[in-house]
């Protein structure tokens, strides 16, 4: 194959709960014969794909190692607690990290929450991932802290979750390498963040006219005076003879 016909691709690797469906759909209208390969990765991987080159871009959660890398935040999700559907929890709107107090809440290996001080009683031991720790909570054994996606994306029947007001939160935001903005990154880059398919963004703005200049084009034109038209004298009166 000839560098002209290697088939161009975009690979984006993201994380669990993360959905770049939109944003895939707007890819495939606006970049057809660009193909978007799409990597589910678990959020300890994500950094390293990056800077490896497996991956283009990431959708990921701060924080992270900003070494080398851009970072664009893109949205911040509402952390909620994941109980059983018969707990007490379950009758309230809302809750707060007090309210957790006496109960046991698993902490899994994967949490990418920034807590300075983890709610509730531990449990014996840290579930390997956040799916563990959802089995754990069905069975009876603790609560869960979570951002909001990852309740709904490890929904069961059995459980329900609550907002937790005095959490910290998850912002999701896509990473890439500093010296690898290509013209296929700014693209996505510009479909994250909502621009339409005619922005200007990297484009010369046009030159703008000066206000008189603009008065001036508004100015009806004077009619052209045609000088070959040459005026006829008025004559006088024609004397009477006498």
């Amino acid at each position: 194959m000839t560098g002209s016909d290697v088939p161009l691709s975009f690979t984006l690797a993201y994380v669990p709960g993360v959905t770049p469906t939109k944003w895939v759909r707007t890819w495939n209208e606006r970049l057809p014969e660009v193909t978007l390969d799409l990597v589910q990765v678990t959020p300890a991987e994500a950094e390293g794909r990056i800077r490896e080159r497996a991956a283009d871009a990431a959708l990921l959660r701060l924080p992270i190692d900003r070494e080398g890398l851009h970072a664009i935040p893109l949205y911040t999700e509402t952390t909620v607690v994941v109980v059983p559907k018969d707990h007490l929890v379950a009758a309230a709107d809302e809750v707060s990290i007090e309210d957790l107090a006496d109960a046991v809440v698993l902490h899994p290996l994967d949490d990418t929450l920034g807590w300075e001080k983890l709610p509730g009683q531990p449990a014996i031991e840290r579930p390997e991932t956040t799916a563990d720790a959802i089995e754990l909570v069905a069975a009876g054994v603790g609560l869960l802290v979570v951002p909001q996606s990852l309740a709904r994306l490890h929904h069961r029947k059995d459980l329900t979750y609550r907002p937790l007001t005095d959490a910290p939160e998850s912002r999701v935001a896509l990473s890439w390498l500093e010296d690898e903005t290509t013209d296929l990154m700014e693209q996505f880059i510009g479909i994250v963040r909502g621009r339409t398919v005619n922005s200007t963004r990297g484009r010369p703005a046009p030159e703008k006219t000066p206000a008189k200049a603009k008065a001036k084009a508004k100015r009806p034109e004077k009619p052209a005076v045609n000088k070959s038209r040459q005026q006829t004298p008025k004559r006088g009166k024609p004397r009477r003879r006498s």
